[in-house]
């Protein structure tokens, strides 16, 4: 049985009565409504009898939960993480996310309960993660990295934001935090000279890393779309590599396949010499194949680049090898994800038109392009600038007139 009380101007008590318990008291649920809008009488007689009987499903469900008796650590890891991370977020980001709460953020709330946490404890939170005990694993005395500290700030506020649009806090807490500034990265890549010597050195490696790191130099893919590429995805009349997937998570010896980064599915075009070298590599990669048959582990599964037995390289094997591989021959130390950036100022110093690079690199948005290469761009700028120097006055025996 439910009730519908007026409480105020635009509150409402929606009550369900539950009957009585051993001692004869009277049992009951009761949750308040506050409009936002406002309604005829009859619109809003038809709204409160429907909430009322979503209210009375989720206490006949067992699924509703009193504010004032939910904690913040039930609140995260029994309907927050289930209901919405893992609903949503990469298996990476899934992994990276589980690690921050545990690590972080419920040993500071856990215990809390969820309507008590103010702003304040927030502040105060955000605060002592500048501090050099606020690392949890790793270099002792090292504090947090930029980048971790604001991953933590988007956690919570996430957190809080569902608990609001899920009416179990009436305000986000956090909405009174400074969103923390990440450390400026300035990016690494390589010249054309630099990228020179880097495929010369490459030539001395197996062909098949060699494939692997030259497709993300020149290709400007990510790790995870070349784990994940296979033959079926490469088109040898047109030059052509696919996205259609990737691998950024290992899960119990498996490969997590997922789409790509940001829906950034495309097509990519190779330069011939490469594509060439990649046909000639997929008759190695079948005779291989052959040879050991009888302990294949892909299946049906063609993966370009394998372990020897089909099954896909784990997805932190390919930074380890690029940072052996750089060290072996003294070339300059840049991340293996910087080889894409490389890519990128290599196309746009050879005069590639911009909207070209952004759609070779799949960026949703043109100013997303524009604003991550803004440092190269301004450099071509003044180059180009400078080649008009042939026509200063002097060059023809005139002074210039500066007056």
């Amino acid at each position: 049985m439910g009730s519908i009380v007026k409480r105020g101007k635009n509150s409402y008590r929606l009550v369900v009565e539950l009957g009585r318990d051993a001692q004869g008291r009277r049992l009951r649920k009761t949750k308040t409504i506050r409009l936002t809008e406002k309604m005829s009488p009859k619109k809003l007689k038809e709204y409160l009898e429907l909430e009322l009987a979503k209210f009375q499903l989720e206490v006949e469900a067992g699924t509703y939960v009193s504010p004032e008796k939910m904690y913040f650590r039930d609140f995260v890891l029994d309907e927050w993480f289930p209901k919405f991370v893992e609903k949503k977020y990469s298996p990476a980001n899934i992994r990276n996310t589980r690690y921050i709460i545990n690590a972080h953020i419920i040993p500071e709330f856990g215990d809390m309960r969820l309507d008590a946490i103010k702003s304040m404890h927030c502040v105060s939170f955000m605060d002592k993660l500048h501090d050099p005990d606020a690392r949890k694993f790793g270099e002792k005395g090292k504090r947090l990295s930029g980048s971790t500290i604001l991953n933590i700030y988007k956690a919570l506020d996430s957190i809080f934001k569902k608990a609001v649009e899920w009416r179990l806090i009436k305000e986000n807490p956090m909405d009174g935090v400074e969103r923390p500034k990440m450390d400026r990265w300035k990016k690494q890549y390589y010249n054309e000279e630099e990228a020179r010597e880097v495929i010369a050195a490459l030539y001395q490696e197996p062909v098949e890393w060699r494939l692997y790191f030259l497709g993300l130099m020149l290709g400007g893919f990510r790790r995870g779309e070349l784990l994940a590429l296979e033959w079926k995805d490469v088109d040898f009349e047109q030059n052509l590599i696919h996205v259609t997937k990737s691998i950024s998570l290992t899960k119990d010896g498996q490969p997590v396949e997922t789409p790509p980064k940001t829906d950034s599915e495309g097509t990519v075009a190779m330069p011939d010499w490469y594509m060439r070298e990649l046909e000639a590599y997929q008759k190695q990669w079948k005779k291989q194949r052959l040879q050991v048959i009888d302990r294949w582990e892909g299946g049906d599964r063609e993966y370009v680049f394998h372990n020897g037995f089909g099954r896909p390289w784990h997805h932190t094997t390919p930074t380890g090898k690029w940072r052996k591989f750089i060290q072996k021959h003294g070339l300059k130390h840049i991340r293996l994800h910087d080889l894409r950036h490389t890519a990128a100022t290599l196309l746009i110093e050879a005069d590639a038109d911009l909207k070209a690079v952004q759609e070779r690199f799949r960026h949703s948005r043109y100013q997303t392009t524009a604003d991550f290469y803004a440092h190269v761009t301004k450099k071509v700028s003044i180059e180009t600038a400078a080649k008009l120097e042939k026509f200063a006055p002097t060059a023809f025996g005139h002074q210039l007139d500066t007056n």
